[in-house]
C-alpha cells in the first residue's frame, strides 16, 4: 500500500494535531476496528437506513485506518506490533463488512444465498490479508505491497462499500465481492507464491 494516496493526505491532515498528545497509533487502530465491527452491524440490519449509515461508518473507519499509521510515521511511534495490530483489525473490519452485508441482503434478490455469498467474500478478504501477514513474517514489513497510480492504491477498491451502497446498488456490490474478492486472493496467492513458501518474491 502506497502511503501518498489521496486518503492518506487527507488522514494526515486530521492526525497532525495529534503528534504531541497523549493518542496512539494503536487507539486509532481499535477505533478503526470498532467502527468496522458497527459497520458489519449497521449493514447486518437489513433495513435500508441503517445499511446507508453502515456505509458511511465504514468510509470513517478507512480514514482512521490510514490515520493510525500517518500518526505513527508523523509521531515516530511505529513499532512491529502496531504493524501487525492495524493488519489484523484490517482483516476483521473488511471481512465483517461483507458478512453483513450478506446477512442484511438476505431477504433480497439472491435471498438466503445473500448470507453465504457475503461469508465467501469475506473469507477471502481475511485470506487475502493473511497472505500479505505471512508473506511479511517471511521478509519482512512491506513486503507484499501492491504498488499503487493516481493518488489510489488496490486496498481503495474498499471506496466502492459506501458509494455502492448509496447509489442503492447493495445487491450488485455483494455479487462483484463474491466473485471479485475470492478471484484476487487466488492472484495475489499466485503473484506471491515463492515468497508465502520462503522463496524468493514473484516480479511478475
Amino acid at each position: 500500500m502506497s502511503h501518498n494516496t489521496w486518503i492518506h493526505k487527507a488522514s494526515r491532515l486530521v492526525v497532525r494535531p495529534l503528534i504531541n498528545t497523549p493518542v496512539t497509533p494503536n487507539q486509532i487502530t481499535t477505533l478503526r476496528l470498532v467502527c468496522g465491527v458497527g459497520a458489519a452491524g449497521l449493514v447486518a440490519s437489513g433495513d435500508d437506513a441503517l445499511i446507508a449509515w453502515g456505509g458511511g461508518v465504514f468510509l470513517l473507519s478507512m480514514v482512521l485506518d490510514r490515520a493510525d499509521g500517518e500518526l505513527a510515521r508523523l509521531s515516530g511511534k511505529t513499532s512491529p506490533w502496531g504493524h501487525k495490530y492495524d493488519l489484523i483489525a484490517d482483516s476483521l473490519s473488511n471481512a465483517l463488512i461483507f458478512a453483513g452485508l450478506g446477512i442484511g441482503l438476505r431477504e433480497g434478490f439472491f435471498g438466503l444465498w445473500a448470507v453465504p455469498m457475503g461469508f465467501l467474500a469475506g473469507g477471502a478478504v481475511a485470506a487475502i490479508l493473511w497472505l500479505v501477514m505471512r508473506a511479511e513474517s517471511l521478509q519482512g514489513a512491506r513486503a507484499a505491497e501492491m504498488a499503487g497510480s493516481g493518488g489510489f492504491d488496490p486496498d481503495d477498491g474498499m471506496l466502492a462499500i459506501p458509494v455502492l451502497i448509496w447509489l442503492g446498488l447493495s445487491q450488485i456490490l455483494l455479487a462483484l465481492a463474491a466473485v471479485g474478492a475470492p478471484a484476487f486472493a487466488v492472484f495475489f496467492f499466485l503473484k506471491f507464491r515463492k515468497f508465502l513458501f520462503g522463496g524468493a518474491t514473484s516480479k511478475d
